[in-house]
């Protein structure tokens, strides 16, 4: 078939258009995190052995291949062990891994190592936990997370629900952990004297495991008669323990948690029969790993490194306003996900349900 050259001009201009639409397109795609130079990158776990910390993972690999110049992702699992851990961050500097995003579980024990890799030239990003050190010293860049701004989130929502004062319960982590120290620091900010924290100062140590949590509530309850909120950083581990409360024939206080879909399934099933039982939840923060691998890329690649250098977790239900929020249960779906991650609910059940 042949073309007259008006016909000709026009399927050449169409043909054009089409091939800029989708090459505007491939660039609107690639973020500006992500530079032109190719680069390989590993995620390190201090302990990657429970479902927050597989869907972290999962979420910082999808974060990372966004950027088609990533050519290798990698993973290494220190399994609690801090020895491991060091040797795994060694290892993969050694290997050419050009950009590690690290989670120091082990603190400070870890620097030497981190500052080493730093030093041989990698591009190296600690997250979450501090190990010390400096940027452009010790390592590339530290993305921590705002956890004062939790609490401020919970204080205000407490006083929401409780103007005039009430007695608080706050639970969190290992004895001294400065995740709940922070969060302490954001809930004093906001609240006043009229709201009585009755657990041990400065909280209620409960590891962020639920036979604990259980152990420290069971104890809780029997000491005090009036419990108007609990206050905990990781709302998943209850689940086995607000139970208690009917038990006791008390019905369930306010809670102001992070979310978990195990949680707001429970919330769901029972909050009808306990009409004291509020529920105003914080993302549980499985993002925050992609603001470190955006940086790492951006490092590693020549691409443009984001604004934000803290993650701040975004507020996520309230049964109360039912706002960003209603509580969310997905009860087709393994109660160790967390609906308020960027990730799919369907991949999250892939990265628990694999392992």
């Amino acid at each position: 078939m042949k073309f007259s050259d008006k016909q000709n001009l026009a399927l050449t201009a169409a043909a054009t258009a089409i091939a800029l639409g989708c090459f505007n397109l491939a660039q609107a795609e690639t973020p500006s995190w992500c530079g032109p130079k190719k680069a390989s990158i590993s995620l390190l776990d201090g302990y990657g052995g429970n479902s927050w910390r597989q869907v972290t993972t999962a979420s910082g690999k999808e974060e990372a291949l966004k950027c088609p110049s990533i050519t290798k992702y990698e993973y290494a699992d220190g399994q609690g062990d801090t020895q491991k851990s060091i040797s795994d961050v060694k290892a993969m500097a050694a290997k050419g891994v050009d950009a590690l995003v690290v989670f120091p579980d082990a603190g400070q024990a870890m620097l030497p190592a981190i500052t080493a890799v730093y030093k041989s030239g990698k591009v190296i990003v600690p997250y979450r936990v501090e190990a010390g050190g400096k940027a452009d010293m010790n390592y590339t860049k530290f993305i921590g997370t705002d956890f004062k701004n939790d609490g401020q989130n919970w204080g205000n929502w407490i006083k929401s629900i409780l103007p005039n004062g009430g007695n608080l319960l706050f639970l969190s982590g290992p004895a001294g952990n400065s995740q709940g120290l922070d969060e302490l620091a954001g809930l004093k900010s906001v609240l006043g004297p009229e709201y009585k924290f009755i657990n041990p100062e400065p909280f209620d140590v409960t590891n962020w495991d639920p036979a604990l949590t259980q152990k420290v509530l069971t104890a809780e309850i029997a000491k005090n008669n009036k419990i108007d909120v609990i206050v905990s950083d990781f709302g998943p581990s209850l689940v086995g323990a607000l139970p208690l409360f009917k038990q006791s024939g008390r019905s369930i206080p306010a809670l102001a948690t992070s979310d978990g879909n195990s949680l707001g399934c429970f919330w769901t099933d029972v909050h009808q029969d306990n009409p004291d039982f509020k529920l105003f939840t914080v993302s549980t923060e499985n993002d925050n790993v992609r603001l470190a691998v955006q940086w790492a890329v951006a490092a590693a690649t020549g691409g443009t490194p984001p604004k934000e250098e803290t993650f701040k977790g975004p507020v996520f239900e309230n049964s109360v306003t039912g706002a960003p929020h209603p509580v969310q249960c997905r009860k087709d779906l393994p109660g160790q996900i967390y609906l308020s991650a960027e990730l799919s609910p369907e991949d999250q059940t892939k990265a628990v349900s694999t392992k």
